[in-house]
């Protein structure tokens, strides 16, 4: 299981090391192709020199501490699930670093004296964007071997394109591509078919009466969902997948200004699961949302939303 240990600068009572480790640096938010391919690099390094590997990650995004951002920040991975992917590659323990003023203002030497060096570092690897400090203090992987002054490897890992296109891997990208709804891109980009997290909640019990039961989701905050629309989705819920289609939307055919909620028509399922937690896979957008003029014609597309929903299942197994 991999090890999650939360460092605040300066650095205090680090965990006793009994080897020096290779360490993969990144925010990693999403963890997609390109920082895959940062910490398979890692992985390759810690395996032919028989040392674990370890990855120093930054809390919270850099771009909320130091920005006021247009719009409330969303994690593509919240930190458990970033832990969860990371140890899928083999990555030992997680060094999670509080992002602070004290800690931007460190010049690269610093930051090599009072972080890494205490880490017992032999390899450092990083994406060839990385940063870590001032752009004045050309605090980048292109001049890390100089700091590092032989005390420690560098490896620098070049962007990584998807297929023929020129285009870097990007959780910015991913970002657009989500609010989008152009899940394929995502999945593409992710390697993975994106998922978040939630509680299954009561809502207003509206599907019940047209014939379509939902399970209503509050998503935790810092979660970052699809764009409004309806979607092939699959939850994990009561111990199992279940296939579905899913609305993330205002209800705008029954009430106007509506906060934004989850509903999900699971197929075949009729157990009663509120309270539990659930997660839920993000596969396919069928449609956008639309106001209908009777709640007739509302069950007339959610027939044909199904039918839509099953059959992209129904390819997937094929």
């Amino acid at each position: 299981m991999t090890e999650l240990i939360s460092l605040h600068y300066p650095l205090k009572e680090l965990p006793q090391l009994t080897s020096k480790q290779v360490l993969a640096m990144g925010f990693f938010d999403g963890v997609h192709l390109g920082h895959q391919k940062v910490i398979q690099e890692a992985a390759r390094v810690a395996h032919e020199n028989g040392l674990p590997l370890a990855v120093l990650t930054y809390n919270p995004y850099p771009g909320l501490v130091f920005k006021k951002l247009p719009q409330p920040w969303h994690d593509l991975t919240p930190l458990d699930q970033k832990v969860q992917l990371l140890g899928k590659l083999g990555v030992d323990r997680v060094y999670c670093l509080q992002l602070t003023s004290h800690l931007s203002a460190l010049h690269p030497e610093e930051f090599i004296k009072e972080i890494l060096l205490p880490l017992q570092v032999h390899t450092v690897v990083a994406g060839f964007d990385h940063r870590y400090g001032k752009k004045e203090y050309q605090a980048d992987m292109a001049h890390l071997p100089e700091y590092a002054a032989g005390r420690f490897d560098v490896l620098t890992v070049a962007k990584k394109a998807l297929g023929k296109s020129a285009v870097k891997v990007a959780s910015r990208q991913i970002r657009q591509d989500l609010a989008a709804g152009n899940l394929a891109a995502v999945t593409e980009s992710l390697g993975r078919v994106h998922e978040t997290t939630g509680l299954i909640v009561h809502g207003d019990a509206r599907g019940r009466t047209l014939g379509f039961p939902t399970i209503n989701i509050w998503t935790p905050e810092v979660e970052f969902l699809p764009g409004i629309g309806v979607y092939a989705v699959s939850a994990y819920v009561d111990g199992r997948w279940v296939d579905g289609m899913a609305s993330i939307g205002r209800n705008v055919t029954f009430e106007a200004n509506r906060p934004v909620t989850v509903e999900i028509n699971l197929f075949d399922f009729a157990d009663e699961v509120y309270g539990e937690p659930v997660k839920v896979q993000w596969y396919a957008k069928l449609r956008n949302e639309v106001k209908f003029d009777s709640a007739e014609a509302l069950v007339d597309q959610l027939l044909i939303d199904q039918q839509k929903a099953r059959e992209y299942f129904q390819e997937k197994v094929d």
